[in-house]
């Protein structure tokens, strides 16, 4: 039986975090970006189609977006986003395993929910291995993928 309890962090190479933060604050830039484009088009097209009266339902576009966006994208063989593999990172769970679906959108989630209280992005400084609040709650890592 498995024991009850925080478990002990597997061993992370130094190299693998090496700048992540601002790699990842690039990463999260680009992502928000190409999130918006999408959102938008995806805005247009269906208030278009719509002939206007879907203009009501489609506010809460933007998190379904993200929401599919970073589980699709994690949880797929690249195991990044977009934004994370131009800035050559890769998210794993903290067993080492790949990020399923449900495990990366829910990741997604609580990133949006940290940005509400600014300063918990701030738990990163303190984190030896650099994880921020977020990812300590969805159990993922962030790391260089070429180390």
């Amino acid at each position: 039986m498995a024991p009850i309890g925080p478990r002990a962090a597997p061993y992370i190479p130094p190299q693998a975090l090496e700048g992540v933060r601002t790699r990842r604050i690039i990463a999260v830039t680009l992502d928000l970006i190409l999130v918006a484009s999408m959102s938008a088009a995806l805005f247009v097209a269906l208030f278009i189609l719509s002939a206007g009266l879907s203009a009501f339902i489609l506010p809460p576009l933007f998190p379904i977006v993200a929401f599919f966006y970073n589980g699709l994208t994690v949880s797929g063989r690249r195991m990044a986003t977009p934004g994370m593999a131009f800035m050559d990172l890769e998210m794993r769970t903290m067993d080492g395993d790949p990020v399923p679906f449900l495990q990366a959108a829910v990741h997604a989630v609580l990133f949006y929910v940290t940005w509400l209280f600014p300063p918990l992005l701030l738990v990163s400084l303190f984190a030896g291995d650099k994880r921020c609040l977020h990812d300590m709650l969805a159990d993922v890592i962030v790391l260089r993928r070429s180390s």
